[in-house]
């Protein structure tokens, strides 16, 4: 995965929190709720570094998740 080239994804956040699979369903990476939840379960999806198994996770200010050498910044 070269993802190093690409721009990341900037998200602004307005809540405190936003859920993960919610996150990636609302940048467009996944097009389904459905497709993230099975993102998460293949481990293609990691918070801040980590493999994230947990499809509600609460994704905050700050946190960068990447999955499939694209990133989400939170801001």
């Amino acid at each position: 995965m070269t993802g190093d080239n690409k721009k990341p994804e900037i998200f602004e956040l307005t809540e405190d929190y936003i859920e993960l699979i919610k996150l990636l369903k609302f940048v467009g990476i996944c097009q389904t709720g459905g497709q993230a939840k099975l993102a998460v379960e293949d481990g293609l999806v990691t918070v801040d570094g980590e493999v994230e198994s947990r499809k509600r996770r609460k994704v905050r200010k700050g946190m960068r998740v990447e999955i499939e050498g694209q990133t989400i910044l939170v801001v």
